[in-house]
């Protein structure tokens, strides 16, 4: 049975640090060094640029980022732009592909199984849209995914709308898309989950879909 070692970083994280993490985990599980593991936060205010990101997607000039206090930030995942802040459960996967006998495609399905099966648990039915890979209810997109492999092990991750602030996305195209919502939990609920049964749920998910036995 393969295993997973879930890790909390609670609330107002930020970015950066939380990246020069995930590289410090991703090479000691290359080394062998250390199981699977996951990560879940929630992040600071941010919005980050992917590989394929154009910078026209950020709306917002740098003085009004500022004043807003939304940090930018250019980082190594796939996708275009997103934001992350509080309310929002992201989740960093740093996972050996080749240990679990996944595919890239198949590790992006994984992932959205995983949050289509924990939001029903709320209640929420959704699903996938062909136009971009995340979580969707209708037209408007609930959980935005945006990874990176190396050496056959991922980088990056999730990130779910519970009840962040719905009008930081109104400082960029997100995902690139300009045809599309962003929805949260909060709003198709009508009242806000709390955080810590949302990470419950998604962790039980997670270790339903990719098939690990319970945390020991």
């Amino acid at each position: 049975m393969r295993t997973l070692r879930v890790r909390d970083l609670g609330r107002d994280a930020g970015y950066c640090e939380v990246f020069s993490l995930q590289e410090r985990i991703h090479a000691q599980r290359v080394a062998g060094e250390c199981p699977d593991t996951l990560l879940l936060l929630e992040h600071r205010p941010v919005y980050t640029l992917g590989r394929s990101a154009a910078e026209s997607h950020v709306l917002y000039s740098e003085e009004r980022l500022r004043a807003l206090g939304i940090e930018r930030v250019t980082t190594t995942r796939g996708g275009d732009v997103t934001y992350h802040g509080p309310g929002q459960l992201v989740g960093y996967p740093i996972l050996h592909l080749g240990e679990a006998r996944l595919r890239v495609l198949e590790y992006i399905d994984a992932l959205e199984e995983t949050l289509i099966r924990a939001v029903a648990t709320f209640g929420v039915e959704a699903g996938r849209d062909t136009r971009n890979r995340g979580v969707w209810v209708g037209n408007a997109k609930l959980a935005a995914l945006g990874i990176r492999v190396s050496r056959q092990v991922t980088m990056h991750g999730f990130a779910l709308n519970v009840s962040p602030r719905m009008a930081d996305y109104s400082g960029i195209v997100a995902c690139g898309l300009q045809d599309a919502d962003v929805t949260s939990l909060a709003l198709l609920l009508d009242e806000t989950p709390d955080m810590s049964d949302v990470k419950r749920r998604v962790e039980t998910s997670f270790r339903e879909v990719f098939e690990y036995g319970e945390e020991t």
